[in-house]
């Protein structure tokens, strides 16, 4: 049996195809159940998350399945396989290995280092040994890849190139400044109350918010989450000194209302439609009220109010397209004639004045003539050289040639015109945040043009992680993730020749006893204590004789391609393949048990990386193939 990984991510799909094949937490149970059901698996776990979804199996036949696997991944994202399939990715034995375990370090994390993943492995791990599809290769996988995620914590700087998404989200809103210092005395609208959800409210908690709202479908949960936010936060509980924020649970009716109230917007649901709407958006923002610094007051013009500040509407300052003030021509009146397209496109004219004048008569092109020469005339007094521009023959072929074909149709040569500077519409200040890390999206992208709107979703957060720097630490996490996946491969190919070797020792047992009875036939006449030495003598020759060969033979085992060791012990002591069977049987049920009685270890810990790699079974050991977790299978 062989480890096998067929998934994307967001390395490999775009976010609108990562949406689209999201799974609920009841399409993964059904996608696990199927798998295992499949012919060419034997265990199975999935591994979703906001930017990938993976599925990891033991199967037999490596073409069968990669064509099972993709199949079931496709039938339960509702995503058809021939749209899915080139965004899929397959890992397979020592690759499918090291793929996990640089996951579980974060270095294929959308924000590279981040912690959540380890988190996430767990539960996926809960999960597939509730449901009974975890055997004793996934089990030692997913242990051993928190292990190696909490050993890339602990030993290297992996926490300074990554963070959390949560962080990395807000400061895309933060910019130059900290997240402490934008967020202070804000007020925030969380929706949503899973781990995410929390995160992101226990972070705002910290630097300082005014104020933190939560919204749920279920409204035990976000009251449970505000109270705890309030507990842990309160000045003189936290550990520096909290920072007295505010926290209050409202049902998700109220979503609506908050919003007008609200500075900073984050959500992470499970929904599979929008939670909140473009429209939902702009109607909170008309009529909403923008605080802005006040203008300084005019020396004894009294004092200002009390806060500093006052309140308008926030609206969009007015275009300045260029005017043409005391032109003599009406614009609204030029009619009828056809502008030439070419002259139009030359740059430096004006499109206003050449739709004006075009078809005009002579009185009224001499009298726009004149005015345009004394606008001329007044910026050459000013210093302004330059209003009325003269084409360059060498230069400018291509315009005179254009000019010559608009003087045979319109019968005249078009002034060449400066056109009036038009002024940049520039966006304002944002008023209202919103934050988006669900998968798929919670809020409709057209919020994002909205005015006074700033929308940060998965796929903007993956455009910026593009650019972020690398750390040195991620080399060194690199290395230890080779290493480990060197150990894992060299313990599982070892473990892989276990039960040959514990049924070649079987077998000599069984010859020592039958050779120990047919001595007893013969010298019926021997006391216990002779027959006892006898038995013992033979014992240890047989011991002496097996010592050096089964354990060279499992150094053997462990290199790249020793998996023949086992076949030719099979053969050369002529061992029966059933009696072999029978002893990988018997450790499944062993691994087995071992998973039940610990499974809800796996759900322990305090948050941190402590705990998160000690699921269940003893401490992963390479060099001992023989322990509890790594006697493997055959």
């Amino acid at each position: 049996m062989s480890l096998l990984v067929v998934g994307l991510s967001h390395r490999s799909a775009p976010v609108s195809v990562l949406e689209r094949a999201a799974l609920s937490a009841d399409a993964q149970i059904k996608l696990l159940q199927d798998t295992v059901a499949a012919e060419p698996a034997t265990e199975a776990a999935v591994l979703a998350t906001c930017n990938r979804i993976e599925l990891y199996a033991d199967v037999d036949k490596f073409h069968a399945g990669v064509a099972e696997l993709s199949t079931l991944l496709a039938q339960h994202s509702g995503v058809g396989l021939e749209e899915l399939t080139p965004y899929l990715y397959v890992h397979y034995e020592d690759r499918a290995v090291h793929h996990f375990f640089s996951v579980a370090c974060g270095l294929d994390s959308m924000v590279v280092g981040e912690g959540q993943i380890l988190g996430q492995i767990k539960d996926a791990l809960a999960t597939a040994q509730e449901l009974h599809s975890a055997g004793r290769l996934l089990n030692d996988l997913f242990q051993q890849a928190l292990r190696v995620g909490k050993r890339a914590h602990s030993e290297t700087g992996i926490d300074r190139a990554g963070q959390s998404l949560v962080t990395f989200g807000l400061e895309q809103f933060a910019e130059d400044a900290t997240v402490d210092a934008w967020a202070r005395d804000k007020r925030v609208l969380v929706i949503g109350a899973g781990s995410m959800s929390s995160l992101a409210a226990a972070t705002l908690a910290r630097a300082g918010v005014a104020e933190v709202v939560v919204a749920n479908r279920t409204f035990d949960r976000a009251e449970r989450l505000a109270t705890l936010l309030v507990e842990q936060y309160a000045r003189g509980s936290a550990p520096e000194g909290g920072t007295d924020v505010l926290a209050r649970a409202v049902p998700i009716d109220a979503v609506a209302d908050e919003l007008t109230r609200a500075d900073v917007v984050v959500s992470c649901t499970g929904a599979t439609g929008l939670v909140l709407t473009a429209e939902v958006v702009a109607t909170a923002m008309e009529g909403r009220a923008v605080r802005v610094p006040a203008p300084a007051p005019a020396p004894g013009s009294g004092a200002r109010g009390a806060s500093g500040a006052s309140v308008v509407r926030g609206e969009l300052p007015p275009t300045s397209v260029g005017t043409e003030e005391n032109c003599p021509l009406d614009p609204a009146a030029a009619q009828g004639a056809q502008s030439v397209q070419t002259v139009q496109g030359t740059a430096g004219f004006s499109v206003l004045g050449e739709a004006a004048v075009a078809g005009m008569g002579a009185a009224e092109l001499e009298q726009h003539a004149a005015w345009v020469d004394k606008g001329a005339s007044a910026a050459a007094t000013e210093g302004q050289t330059g209003s009325v521009a003269l084409l360059d023959p060498a230069a400018e072929a291509e315009a005179i040639t254009a000019l010559a074909a608009a003087a045979a149709v319109l019968g005249r040569v078009p002034e060449r015109r400066r056109p009036e500077p038009v002024a940049e519409l520039p966006r304002p200040t944002p008023v209202l945040s919103l934050l988006d890390l669900a998968m798929p999206r919670d809020i409709d992208a057209a919020a994002h043009r909205l005015p006074g709107v700033r929308l940060v979703d998965i796929e903007s957060l993956a455009e910026a992680s593009a650019d972020a720097p690398m750390a040195a630490d991620v080399d060194q996490v690199r290395r230890i993730v080779s290493d480990e996946v060197a150990a894992f491969g060299a313990a599982l190919r070892a473990a892989h020749i276990t039960p040959t070797v514990v049924a070649l020792r079987t077998m000599a047992a069984d010859v020592v006893a039958g050779e120990i009875a047919r001595l007893d036939g013969r010298l019926p006449g021997l006391d216990d204590k002779q027959r006892s030495e006898i038995t013992q003598t033979v014992r240890r020759v047989v011991d002496k004789l097996l010592h050096a060969p089964t354990v060279r033979v499992k150094q053997l085992a462990a290199e790249p391609g020793g998996a023949g060791y086992a076949d030719a012990l099979r053969t050369l002591f002529d061992l029966d393949q059933e009696t072999v069977a029978a002893v990988s049987r018997a450790e499944e049920r062993d691994a087995g048990t071992d998973t039940a009685s610990g499974a809800g270890d796996g759900r322990r810990g305090d948050g941190g990386f402590a705990d998160s790699g000690r699921v269940v079974g003893t401490n992963f050991d390479s060099n001992n193939f023989e322990s509890a977790e790594n006697r493997g299978r055959a």
